[in-house]
């Protein structure tokens, strides 16, 4: 569904997930004396917190496990960012690279439609989102994780995609997005969100699937170990100037990635001007990963309002889609010797 400041990235230019415009953060080098002295301070609420209000992006053509040819390089340098940045851009397009798109007439919707309107679309500087551990990959499921991904898939195998609602995926059923988090992570399109904060509350409401995630920071205990949800229970507190989240009580259908209900994510939030958010990210399975591993991107300020992604409006196509299933066996059934 398109928005209007069309953040897009196409989701198979490579697995999105880190800054569009250049990480002045996380590069290596630091910010001249001169750039420090007249840096911005951040807008603040009344009670002296950083305010975060608003919309952002996090669109980025980084993906979130380092590439193979960028082996050994966690950051680019800013040449060699804005030539990646280019060519993803370019891959996107549906005519050949180096040749002008006219109109939208000359690419297709799923071919990123969106990023040819829209804010500027600028260059990053690492190579993975992931960076811990340091080769920028997901670590490898311990033996307990191994053995559950092929159960799960063993399982999949003896219910037909197509039996009945519950066999489809989970976001095709608007239910839940991995994107959605926690950890919020960008999709191949339409990757924005908004925040909004209370002196007890911080909100998060992604543009795709807007789901709000009402996070209390009044120190309230968490949920009972019974009570379990697809998003997770979540508690927030201020350390300094940065907004840190931890998330535990996540349901077993939530999957993220293959985890289990053990998953803890915990975030944080710091403004580092007043138009962009350093959001860094720690995830922790044992009865998953051979160890926690952790990421990092950047998002930037832009104008609202977001508009409401519907999901097939509450996805109302299932029926037709297991109509179309069992049309398709009585079919089968009727040719079959």
């Amino acid at each position: 569904m398109k928005q209007m400041l069309g953040a897009a990235v196409f989701a198979t230019v490579i697995l999105v997930l880190s800054p569009a415009h250049a990480q002045g953060p996380t590069a290596p080098a630091a910010a001249p004396a001169s750039a420090k002295a007249t840096a911005k301070p951040v807008p603040r609420l009344a009670d002296g917190k950083p305010d975060m209000q608003g919309y952002w992006t996090n669109q980025t053509f980084t993906p979130l496990e380092r590439p193979a040819q960028f082996k050994g390089k966690e950051f680019f340098t800013a040449e060699e960012a804005e030539a990646f940045a280019k060519r993803a851009l370019e891959d996107v397009k549906d005519v050949p690279r180096g040749e002008e798109v006219k109109s939208d007439a000359d690419i297709h919707y799923d071919d990123g439609i969106w990023l040819l309107e829209g804010y500027e679309k600028g260059a990053m500087l690492r190579t993975s989102i992931v960076t811990d551990p340091a080769d920028g990959r997901i670590p490898p499921l311990n033996p307990e994780g191994q053995k559950r991904t092929q159960e799960r898939a063993a399982a999949r195998k003896l219910i037909g995609p197509f039996d009945s609602a519950q066999a489809r995926g989970l976001s095709e059923r608007c239910i839940y997005w991995a994107h959605e988090g926690p950890p919020v992570l960008p999709t191949g399109y339409n990757s924005n969100l908004q925040i909004v904060q209370a002196p007890q509350l911080f909100v998060i409401q992604p543009e795709m699937m807007p789901v709000a995630r009402v996070v209390p920071l009044d120190g309230r205990a968490k949920l009972g170990a019974a009570v379990r949800g697809y998003r997770g229970d979540s508690r927030g507190r201020w350390e300094g100037d940065t907004m840190v989240i931890e998330t535990t009580n996540y349901s077993e259908k939530t999957a993220w990635r293959g985890s289990t209900e053990n998953l803890k994510v915990t975030e944080r939030l710091t403004m580092t001007s007043p138009t962009t958010i350093r959001y860094q990210f720690t995830v922790e399975d044992p009865s998953t990963w051979t160890r926690p591993w952790s990421g990092e991107y950047q998002m930037t300020r832009i104008d609202g309002p977001l508009f409401e992604y519907a999901c097939h409006e509450g996805n109302y196509q299932l029926p037709s889609i297991l109509k179309g299933a069992r049309r398709a066996e009585a079919a089968a059934a009727q040719t079959k010797p």
